[in-house]
């Protein structure tokens, strides 16, 4: 008798830790599902994809100028890696309202009210971030390679390094353009203040040249296109803050009329 009693409290702490699991791999298993039915359906169209986002350099090569292929199977994992990112990529709405679908039921009622509009801004932000840096920053960081350059010395790009080129400033410029959000979010935790945060201008502003130096190619405008949006992104996500207090008091009005 006492065995059996002693077993059922483990049996029913284990009960909803064996849920959320079951839970979390049906969430883990449509992400994935998804990203490998966009990418089914993209493959078709991975050269076509690949030739968009080499555009940006090849409308600046110089006449006789293309891009090359240094390595055998090149021609076919370039395009394949990024139709893969690319279905990453579209698929990222889906994947997090699967996060947040998983999380929401742990939340308070105040807590989903923010934490729904940020996540939908944050997704907005990152796909304004690869925006532009893709509309923006790649014609004046391209044209600027290619003009520099000795006259004697013809451009031709490995297309696998051009690839991990653009994804890495892709994902740097993507980054960047949460920090509205991060800024938002420390405020709001309390982590920091609008006037704390407005004290250490300098000191951001530093830290996104310094930034941009470490994630971007080794030359002035490339840090100076990522370092000054990313202080304007910190201007704004300050902006935003302000509006914390306020919130934090409207919560603390409905938990009082909620009690």
């Amino acid at each position: 008798m006492s065995d059996t009693s002693s077993r059922e409290p483990e049996e029913h702490a284990q009960t909803p830790l064996v849920e959320h699991l079951i839970e979390l791999r049906s969430r883990l298993v449509k992400a994935v599902a998804v990203i490998v039915a966009i990418f089914a359906a993209l493959y078709a169209f991975s050269n076509d994809i690949y030739s968009f986002v080499a555009d940006p350099l090849m409308a600046l090569l110089p006449e006789g100028a293309q891009m090359i292929a240094t390595e055998v199977a090149s021609p076919f994992l370039a395009p394949f890696k990024l139709t893969l990112f690319t279905a990453l990529f579209i698929a990222v709405p889906f994947v997090l309202y699967q996060a947040w679908a998983f999380i929401a039921p742990g939340l308070y009622r105040h807590e989903k009210t923010l934490a729904f509009p940020l996540l939908a801004s944050s997704i907005l932000l990152f796909y304004g971030g690869v925006a532009f840096a893709y509309f923006a920053v790649f014609p004046l960081l391209f044209d600027f390679f290619v003009h520099t350059g000795p006259e004697n010395v013809t451009v031709m790009t490995d297309i696998n390094q051009y690839l991990n080129f653009v994804l890495k400033l892709f994902f740097a410029f993507g980054a960047a353009f949460e920090i509205p959000i991060a800024t938002f979010l420390l405020i709001w935790t309390g982590a920091t203040s609008v006037e704390s945060l407005g004290k250490k201008r300098p000191y951001v502003l530093v830290g996104c040249f310094v930034v941009g130096m470490l994630m971007t190619p080794p030359d002035v405008v490339s840090q100076s296109l990522l370092a000054v949006p990313m202080w304007l992104l910190f201007e704004i996500g300050i902006l935003f803050g302000r509006l914390v207090p306020r919130r934090r008091h409207n919560t603390d009005d409905e938990s009082h009329s909620e009690s």
